[in-house]
């Protein structure tokens, strides 16, 4: 398994691993959040603008994702997806610590990002990796349900 930081190239794959890590709960989605939830490949591009994506590549094919976008003295993490295929592997920790590393070097307070309350598998891994619900806001996200979570993150020392 490689971690490393995804570039242009990387953008259809990376929009094809969202829309198969979701596809089977579109159904609970509104149309519009299920879109914003699986960007195409230009809105991936766009989001390599805003901040570091990273994948997860094994055998050659990328099979997880995660990007952040600093703000203020926070991470957000956003477009957190691993194929179904590849679940189990402990892929999505081996991201949140790469995410976290990143929000470290940044000198972040914390990590935060919204998710689904229908997708327990996320939500079992975030409160493994430290992360605890708020009543930060968005509350939604084109009329599908949304609660943030976060983790303080420790400073480096010097």
């Amino acid at each position: 398994m490689e971690l490393r930081l995804a570039g242009p190239d990387d953008a259809s794959a990376i929009a094809a691993v969202l829309l198969e890590a979701f596809i089977d709960y579109k159904p609970l989605y509104t149309d519009e959040g299920f879109a914003a939830t699986t960007p195409k490949s230009q809105e991936v591009l766009a989001r390599l603008q805003e901040g570091p994506l990273w994948v997860a590549v094994s055998a050659g094919e990328i099979v997880g994702t995660a990007s952040a976008v600093l703000k203020s003295q926070a991470l957000y993490i956003r477009g957190m997806a691993v194929l179904p295929v590849a679940r189990g592997r402990r892929i999505g920790e081996l991201l949140l610590e790469c995410v976290e590393r990143h929000a470290i070097e940044q000198n972040c307070r914390r990590l935060f990002l919204s998710t689904t309350p229908f997708l327990d598998r996320a939500i079992r891994l975030y409160e493994r990796f430290g992360f605890r619900r708020t009543n930060e806001g968005p509350h939604d996200l084109f009329g599908t349900p949304l609660f943030t979570m976060q983790k303080l993150v420790l400073k480096k020392r010097r």
